[in-house]
Parts: structure tokens; sequence; C-alpha cells
């Protein structure tokens, strides 16, 4: 048990779901739980099995939840923070990968690697598009652009300065990373799916604001580069 690192974990009515995720977690490190204003018994059920809960009265989006989970780490002296999803779709028992990446300085912000061809369609083809893009902008790969699977340190919680609540905050927190120095490492982890879960993903809608936050990436970086040469 590693006790300056603390799992992060949003959650927006994960009750059915949360227990097994939590007592892997459980086995590795201490964990906080964001209730993201669930209207199930998601507390109830983090709270069984020994986690630490923060509740937001009302859903303020997946990125709120982390950012909120990364005060508290801060304000109680964690010197990083592992984020994963409520649902299963991150195995636990790879947090030692993180881990030994962390202790190892691999980066300030390590990221859970996972293979595009084992996804569903039409993730296969729309993710690494997505992830292309944003390596372009930046003028760096970037191999993994949506995996919630990640270990933050003390420098990079404090350096996070978001501007969206939702599902582009994964994006953002990279941006963010590349134009203020941070480095980003990666670990090869495990592509897992629940077929039967309800995606929140609205391909028209979100297509259109992930290539928006594309162009503000390169638009940042521009500027970054501008400014560290003048």
């Amino acid at each position: 048990m590693n006790d300056h690192i603390i799992a992060v974990v949003p959650a927006w009515n994960e009750g059915v779901r949360i227990k097994p995720v939590l007592e892997g977690i459980l086995t590795h490190l201490l964990v906080l739980v964001v209730d993201d204003g669930s209207h199930d018994d998601t507390v109830a059920v983090a709270e069984s099995v020994g986690a630490a809960v923060v509740r937001h009265s009302q859903n303020r989006g997946k990125g709120a939840a982390l950012v909120t989970g990364f005060q508290w780490a801060l304000a109680h002296g964690y010197e990083a923070a592992l984020t994963l999803d409520a649902d299963g779709q991150h195995d636990p028992n790879e947090i030692p990968k993180f881990v030994a990446a962390y202790e190892n300085g691999v980066g300030d912000l390590i990221i859970g690697r996972r293979s595009f061809r084992k996804m569903p369609f039409p993730r296969p083809v729309t993710t690494p598009v997505g992830t292309w893009l944003l390596s372009m902008a930046l003028k760096q790969p970037i191999y993994d652009n949506q995996s919630g699977y990640r270990l933050y340190t003390r420098r990079c919680m404090e350096s996070i300065k978001p501007t969206t609540t939702g599902f582009e905050f994964e994006v953002e927190v990279i941006v963010q990373a590349v134009c203020n120095g941070i480095p980003i490492g990666w670990v090869d982890i495990q592509t897992i799916y629940n077929i039967d879960k309800v995606s929140y993903f609205h391909p028209v809608h979100d297509t259109v604001r992930f290539l928006r936050m594309v162009w503000r990436a390169r638009q940042e970086r521009i500027a970054w580069e501008d400014g560290r040469q003048s």
C-alpha cells in the first residue's frame, strides 16, 4: 500500500458496478470516490467497502468530479492521484504499472495506453484519427487521448486550469501538460468495454466539440512556442 498516492474514482449512478472496482483498488491504494450527483446507492456501496466519499449535490460532469478529487488529494497531502473509471473498464490489477512508472520518474502525467484494435466499432477508426489529429496539433506523439486510466503527480494537479467539465476534460489536460512543459509518460493497459452500458457519447455533437478542442490545442501550442522564443 503506497500512502503517497490516492486513487480517485469519479462516479455517477454506478452502484451496481462500483463495488468490485473499489475492492480491487483497495488491495493497492486508498481510494476516494467523487459522487457526481448520483440518484442510486453509489455512495452507500462506496462507504460500505471503506472508500472515502465526496459528494456533488448535482451532476456536474466527469471533469468537475476529477477536479474535486484532485483538490481533495492536494489538501490531504497526497503526492499523486491515480484515476480510474467506476464502471469496470479499468482493471485495478494494473495499478502497480502506474506506481512503478511514477516511482521511476516516467512522467508527471502517466496515461494508460489501450489497443485500438480491441475496441468496438466505430472506435477502432475514430479513436486513432482523433489521436493522430491531436498529435499533429501538439507536435508530440499522443498515443491515447481519451484514456481515463491515469496518474497525476502533485505538480500536474497543481498546474491544471480546466475550462471544461465534460468528456473534453481529459484532452484538455494533455494540451495543458504539453504547453506547461509537464512530461507525459505511457503504460500499456488492457482494453475493456462493457457492451451492456449505455454510452453518453453523441457522435456528431461530441465530434464537433473534439475538433474545436484540437484547433484550440494547436493555437495554444503555437502561443506557448512563441512565448518561449520571445
